[in-house]
């Protein structure tokens, strides 16, 4: 599935989240907080966008994708990436190997998010940090409306009209409603072994995000 949207991802997100998720990605770089050197996996990383600003920032930066379609778009758009294959459930480096880890929009699309949430605690050394960017539930119940019908009637011929693969666009509007609200998932983060997980929310709780420490 998302082999098939990879082409346009990047433009589809854009006009969708009515050009939100550029702020979001800058809110996940400020969480994460790179210092020169350090060593950051961005999982789910698609076709990079989200780990150029890391790069930029003189961090060490892995993009990590189980689509190798977003994998082939991304390696010809950031070549100088070091762009790597992986599944979030098995991850493909060892104990400790990195000073944070991230995850934007791509934690619900885990077969099993906790075992991708163990995954990431396992790589990532004592005292280091994890920044997880989620869909979410916006605390306003009347703007909760709105955003439901929007997800659901708005979002699927927004997608028609501007992606390589709509149909994709359908599971993420469903796969957003069933997605856990903020306290859960940070409960669940809690329950796998990360320290402290707390989370605050962007543009009115449509989106969160999530910080915790490996003990």
């Amino acid at each position: 599935m998302f082999d098939a949207v990879a082409r346009r991802y990047d433009l589809t997100n854009d006009l969708l989240s009515l050009g939100q998720d550029r702020r979001w990605r800058r809110a996940v770089v400020a969480a994460v907080a790179p210092r020169p050197g350090e060593r950051v996996l961005d999982l789910a990383a698609g076709t990079g966008t989200s780990s150029l600003p890391f790069a930029k920032l003189g961090a060490i930066v892995i993009p990590c994708d189980f689509s190798t379609g977003m994998l082939t778009v991304g390696k010809a758009t950031n070549p100088m990436l070091d762009f790597v294959a992986g599944d979030a459930t098995r991850l493909p480096f060892a104990d400790s190997a990195f000073d944070a880890v991230t995850i934007s929009f791509g934690l619900r699309n885990v077969e099993d998010p906790d075992t991708g949430l163990r995954e990431m605690l396992r790589v990532t050394r004592p005292g280091g940090r994890l920044v997880v960017c989620e869909f979410s539930s916006p605390t306003w119940s009347a703007f909760r409306t709105v955003y439901t019908e929007y997800l659901m009637r708005a979002l699927p011929p927004v997608a028609r009209a501007v992606s390589s693969s709509p149909d994709a666009y359908v599971y993420l509007a469903e796969s957003i409603r069933a997605w856990p609200q903020q306290a859960a998932l940070a409960a669940r983060i809690g329950a796998v072994g990360w320290a402290t997980p707390r989370w605050r929310n962007l543009s009115g709780g449509i989106v969160a995000l999530h910080n915790a420490v490996r003990p």
